[in-house]
């Protein structure tokens, strides 16, 4: 039975920089081999819950400001639209068609690079509570007996506006979140998590909640969390990534 995992896809250039974060997800990929994936990214925001069904997804470059080799990147994996059609079934959700956002492709081509995986997105509702997310992952936890993976891919900590140069050192306000988060997670303290808005420095770590809440879709999927990576990028960039088996 496959975990869940939420996955921290920080910079898009996690697809090109050879960071401990990139090569920690090229391990990961090999010790996987999923039917397929369901994708959950902090950069689908939606007011209803959605599911693409495309069959060929094309791949979004939903940023700017980066080398030209960024854009070139095409991840090319089918999509699943059986899957689809099962997903909005079980969740009463709208079947639209929709490519690839970079909180998708980003982790996917490091983790899958033959892009021979077939993945299915479904959107973040952004105006759902905390603990109707964490009820979505339960909804698709299900999926996992069937050699299905779940991943919610967002960043364990976001704060763009207060970006370092790549090899800066944690400050203490994104030290002492990401250690409340993980304490929370492995002592399976999910009351909290639903509160995660109150942990130390939480607004400065996330001055909007999207890159957060696929989190929470993931630990609903699963059972307990382990820490499979911690590493920082840009000193404010926690890319944790956490399994819940």
């Amino acid at each position: 039975m496959l975990p869940s995992l939420f996955i921290s896809h920080g910079s898009p250039m996690l697809a090109l920089n050879k960071t401990p974060a990139h090569e920690f997800l090229r391990e990961l990929g090999k010790r996987l081999a999923p039917k397929a994936v369901v994708v959950i990214s902090a950069h689908w925001e939606s007011l209803t819950l959605k599911v693409s069904s495309s069959s060929q997804p094309e791949t979004i470059h939903d940023f700017g400001g980066f080398p030209r080799e960024l854009f070139a990147c095409q991840y090319p994996a089918p999509g699943e639209p059986a899957l689809a059609e099962r997903l909005t079934q079980l969740l009463g959700s709208e079947a639209v068609e929709r490519g690839f956002d970079h909180g998708a492709w980003v982790p996917l081509s490091l983790m899958f690079p033959d892009a021979n995986v077939p993945v299915v997105s479904v959107s973040l509702p952004v105006r759902w509570s905390n603990a109707e997310l964490v009820d979505l992952g339960e909804k698709l936890s299900a999926l996992r007996e069937e050699g299905i993976l779940i991943i919610g891919s967002g960043s364990l900590t976001h704060n763009l506006y207060e970006l370092m140069p790549q090899d800066s050192s944690i400050p203490g306000w994104v030290d002492d979140f990401a250690q409340w988060v993980n304490h929370q997670l492995i002592s399976d303290h999910r009351a909290a998590l639903l509160n995660w808005e109150s942990a130390p420095n939480a607004r400065k770590n996330h001055p909007t909640p999207e890159h957060f809440l696929p989190l929470l879709v993931a630990m609903g999927a699963g059972g307990q969390a382990t820490q499979l990576h911690h590493s920082v990028e840009h000193g404010v960039l926690a890319m944790d990534v956490y399994q819940f088996a």
